[in-house]
């Protein structure tokens, strides 16, 4: 199989394959499956995997399976969380970000993240009223954290741009969902790595049917897609999947994209729509034309 193309991962100097693995549904996999999915991540060569301490036993199982290749992959998780929650409860107090790395640590039996991100995209007032910010610093300074990054969106997204500490955000974008378009490009333009979410809008067109936009009420993926009649641009057997990833690994300011799966078809999949590469030029820029005309267009930072 081709290798997979790289990107250095902003000012961390991270060199990511552009295609990550997102490991949020592993935790709805047995221990068989979790093993099949996670060493065809890394025998495909795709070197980031991200989790978090909100995916159940996602950490878990990547220490218990894959710890014995740690060398093999740069490792990013997320704090702030708060373990088992069951409505998402994040808490940003320096304890509570200390306690959840050192969780992390240990699940993922590891002595270090490459990454630790913040969970959710708050003020520089959150970051700093309780010590959160000051105390990921510090696990970065003790080695136990190499870089700092966080999960962000607007509108909150250009001041933690502004506060020059975070090295990578982890940022919702595709062909349908173009907020973020010109506020990666700031981002990226400032330093910091740029690892996209949501690149293949969660996959199957089925899921779009009820799936509704970041921060949008009124339609769904399935509508948006429709009324940017994009199923015209699909040429040479190209199919939904195909286009989405392909788009979203278009953007130029992009270093990785996560894309979670259980099956190891479906990576494959993934792998060989991601080895084509970015979109031609002309069929990317009809594409945005059509998606701006639908509604899908980058929002003013």
């Amino acid at each position: 199989m081709t290798e997979l193309p790289r990107r250095v991962l902003g000012r961390t100097g991270l060199d990511v394959t552009t295609l990550g693995y997102g490991a949020m549904e592993l935790r709805s996999l047995d221990d068989a499956a979790a093993e099949a999915i996670l060493n065809a991540v890394l025998d495909a060569g795709i070197n980031f995997i991200d989790t978090s301490i909100d995916y159940g036993r996602s950490e878990e199982l990547i220490g218990r399976l894959i710890a014995g290749r740690r060398n093999e992959y740069f490792l990013a998780s997320k704090c702030g969380c708060v373990p088992d929650a069951t409505g998402g409860e994040h808490v940003h107090t320096a304890e509570n970000i200390r306690t959840g790395v050192e969780r992390s640590l240990r699940l993922l039996q590891t002595d270090h993240l490459d990454l630790v991100q913040f969970h959710r995209s708050i003020t520089e007032t959150e970051f700093n009223e309780h010590g959160a910010l000051a105390e990921a610093l510090r696990l970065r300074d003790e080695g136990k954290v190499r870089f700092v990054g966080v999960s962000a969106t607007l509108p909150h997204m250009t001041e933690q741009i502004a506060i020059g500490t975070f090295d990578a955000f982890q940022v919702p974008y595709s062909a349908l969902q173009r907020d973020h378009e010109d506020v990666i490009a700031q981002a990226s333009e400032a330093g910091a790595g740029i690892i996209v979410r949501g690149g293949v809008a969660r996959g199957a067109p089925t899921d779009w049917q009820g799936r509704r936009y970041y921060m949008l009420a009124s339609d769904t993926m399935q509508d948006r897609w429709e009324a940017a009649r994009l199923d015209e641009l699909l040429t040479d057997g190209m199919t939904r999947m195909e286009f989405m990833l392909r788009f979203t690994l278009s953007h130029p300011h992009l270093d990785t994209t996560i894309v979670g799966t259980k099956s190891v078809e479906h990576l494959a999949s993934n792998i060989e729509a991601a080895l084509k590469g970015p979109l031609a030029d002309d069929l990317l820029a009809e594409a945005k034309r059509r998606l701006a005309d639908a509604g899908s267009a980058p929002e003013s930072a």
